[in-house]
């Protein structure tokens, strides 16, 4: 039954990355604003979908509503930057708590300095690129989110990581703001590690829970 329902649900996955992918290329083209506004948004919504219909359990509906927020933000930031913002910091506070629920034991010293850092370098870099109190405010979220991320048990090649591929994606949009406007690094990087980033997430919290057996009823 995981093994057959695992089979009907990568189509998403696949739907996801062309959507994703493809959003890269298209970008500020010539396609009518609403148009371009739901293609940025069908990447992760598509994530969203994907961990909702894998399985019927309530960490699978927290990361798709995780992927939601994301969609969501991924739009609204089009038309309303703040709104897209809070959109987004509605789903780290989303992903803090269920990294917390699925918390790491026996975190050592070196570990414990590292979440200390990632929590506080996050907003810390933050408010330096753009000497903004509210950048480095939502910044704080952020910081937490990639903190939780590293400090939960779920696979850190594939949670941890998307996390802090999702916080550099924001940290290149403040520098975009400051240091580097003139740069062509944020306009090339910052939908790639975003995208992908939410994408290793949410396959690796699935992955996680399939293997702790939460699927095993269904």
């Amino acid at each position: 039954m995981q093994h057959r329902a695992l089979i009907e649900q990568r189509p998403w996955l696949l739907a996801s990355l062309i959507a994703g992918i493809s959003y890269w290329f298209v970008a500020g083209s010539w396609i009518p604003g609403l148009y371009l506004i739901l293609w940025k948004g069908a990447g992760v919504g598509l994530l969203a979908f994907y961990a909702w219909r894998h399985h019927p359990v309530p960490d699978a509906h927290r990361i798709a509503l995780l992927m939601v927020l994301g969609a969501l933000g991924d739009m609204v930031l089009e038309v309303n930057f703040t709104g897209g913002a809070l959109a987004f910091l509605l789903g780290h506070m989303a992903a803090i708590a269920l990294c917390l629920k699925h918390r790491r034991q026996g975190i050592d010293m070196v570990e414990q300095c590292t979440i200390a850092a990632l929590l506080l370098g996050v907003p810390a870099a933050s408010f330096v690129l753009t000497r903004h109190p509210e950048v480095a405010l939502y910044a704080l979220g952020l910081g937490g989110m990639t903190a939780a991320a590293f400090a939960s048990d779920f696979p850190r090649r594939r949670v941890a990581l998307g996390a802090a591929m999702f916080a550099l994606s924001d940290l290149l949009i403040f520098a975009r703001l400051g240091p580097l406007a003139d740069s062509a690094v944020p306009h090339l990087l910052v939908w790639p590690l975003y995208y992908f980033g939410q994408f290793l997430i949410t396959v690796g919290v699935i992955g996680a829970l399939r293997r702790k057996g939460e699927f095993a009823a269904f």
